[in-house]
């Protein structure tokens, strides 16, 4: 079954793409929570409207996003923790710390669900990356350097 999602949906897609899923799952799940509609030949007609609208205003958002991505790439990001003797911190770095130090560097403000740490856990001081998706098509890896408070 065909349905045009009405929101973003992890793992799925998001807001305005035709994807192809289950019919128990979008009658189920996704229809009744007003995430998708059914892809009639009339709503794809209106939904490719509304696709060539949003790509004209994506391509104005997307120099934005771009010089908001080349300064987070370029800045030095510092997440505080307490850390013993040894290195080892107390408790473990989270993605909200880390949209903390984004914002105190450049002034831009990141949902914290929008970033991915990429190592499994964080609990030594040390250098590590993290994964920002800043838009659906603009998504920066940046560097951040745990330091002991």
């Amino acid at each position: 079954m065909e349905v045009i999602l009405l929101q973003e949906v992890e793992k799925l897609g998001y807001k305005d793409d035709l994807v192809k899923v289950k019919s128990g799952f979008a009658n189920n799940y996704l229809i009744p929570r007003k995430l998708a509609i059914v892809a009639t030949p009339s709503e794809k007609r209106s939904h490719e409207e509304r696709k060539k609208q949003q790509e004209r205003k994506t391509e104005k958002v997307m120099t934005d996003v771009k010089s908001v991505a080349d300064r987070i790439s370029g800045a030095t990001l510092k997440v505080g923790a307490k850390a013993g003797t040894s290195g080892r911190i107390f408790g473990s770095v989270t993605t909200l710390q880390i949209a903390d130090a984004i914002r105190a560097a450049t002034g831009h403000e990141v949902d914290r669900k929008k970033i991915r740490i990429l190592e499994e856990e964080i609990k030594t001081l040390g250098t590590y990356k993290a994964r920002v998706e800043l838009h659906r098509d603009a998504v920066v890896d940046v560097e951040f350097e745990v330091v002991g408070e």
